[in-house]
C-alpha cells in the first residue's frame, strides 16, 4: 500500500522504477491527467502531444522509493507506428476516453488490441473515463464503462484532470498493484539468495505484474459518488 502518497524527496536513493504508458485519441486528456498527478498542475491552453513525452513522480510506498515513469503517448494515427516502441518494458498502462465523445469510447477496443499486441498479456491496465467534470455533456454512462471493464480484466475510473477528482487514485491503484508483485517477487528472490534482496534496488523492473481486477462500481464513480 502506498505510504502517504506524497511526491517523495528527489535525493533519496530510487528501489524500483515503474514504467506506465498513458494511451488513448487525441483530445481525451492525457496529458492533462499526467501534468495533474506528475505536478498538480492543469493547463486550460494545453496544445495536443507530438510524439511521445514522459515525466516521472516519486513517492514513497512501504518505505520503499519507487519512481513511476509515465509515457503520454500522442493519439493521432501518424504517431501510432513511433508510439508503440514504447509498450515495451511497460508495466502498467492507462487507457483513455473522454466521457462527452463517444467516438473515443468507441476506439478503446483498438487501443487495447494495440496495448496487448506489444505489452505482455498481464500488465496492469486501467480504463479511465476522463472529463467528467461535463456531466451534462456526458456520452458515455458509467455502467458501459464499467461492463466493459469487467469483461476486459481492466481496473476502471472515471476522473476530472480540471478539478483533480480520482486522478491519485487512478495511479495509485496501478503503482500499487504493481508494487504487491514485485514486492512478492522481491522476497522470494531474497529468500532463494540467502535473504539478499537488496540486489534489485534501484533497477527498472519488467516483471509482469499479476491479473487486473475491476475497482468495485463504487469506486468507479465519479464526480457524484
Amino acid at each position: 500500500m502506498s505510504s502517504g502518497g506524497g511526491y517523495g524527496d528527489p535525493s533519496q536513493k530510487i528501489d524500483y522504477v515503474f514504467k506506465l504508458v498513458l494511451i488513448g485519441d487525441s483530445g481525451v486528456g492525457k496529458s492533462q491527467i499526467l501534468s495533474r498527478y506528475a505536478r498538480n498542475e492543469f493547463s486550460l491552453d494545453s496544445k495536443a502531444t507530438i510524439g511521445v513525452e514522459f515525466q516521472t513522480r516519486t513517492l514513497v510506498m512501504d518505505h520503499k522509493s519507487v519512481k513511476a515513469q509515465i509515457w503520454d503517448t500522442a493519439g493521432q494515427e501518424r504517431y501510432r507506428a513511433v508510439t508503440s516502441a514504447y509498450y515495451r518494458g511497460a508495466v502498467g498502462a492507462m487507457l483513455v476516453y473522454d466521457v462527452t465523445r463517444r467516438q473515443t469510447f468507441d476506439h478503446i477496443p483498438r487501443w487495447l488490441e494495440e496495448l496487448r499486441g506489444h505489452a505482455d498479456k498481464n500488465i496492469v491496465i486501467i480504463l479511465v473515463g476522463n472529463k467528467c467534470d461535463l456531466e451534462d455533456q456526458r456520452a458515455i454512462s458509467t455502467e458501459d464503462a464499467k461492463e466493459f471493464a469487467e469483461t476486459e480484466g481492466l481496473f476502471f475510473l472515471e476522473t476530472s484532470a480540471l478539478n483533480a477528482v480520482n486522478v491519485e487514485s487512478a495511479f495509485s491503484t496501478v503503482l500499487t498493484e504493481i508494487f504487491n508483485f514485485v514486492n512478492k517477487k522481491s522476497l522470494v528472490a531474497g529468500e532463494g539468495n540467502g535473504g539478499d534482496s537488496a540486489s534489485l534496488a534501484g533497477k527498472k523492473i519488467d516483471i509482469v505484474p499479476g491479473p487486473a481486477q475491476v475497482i468495485p462500481t463504487k469506486s468507479g464513480m465519479c464526480c457524484n459518488s
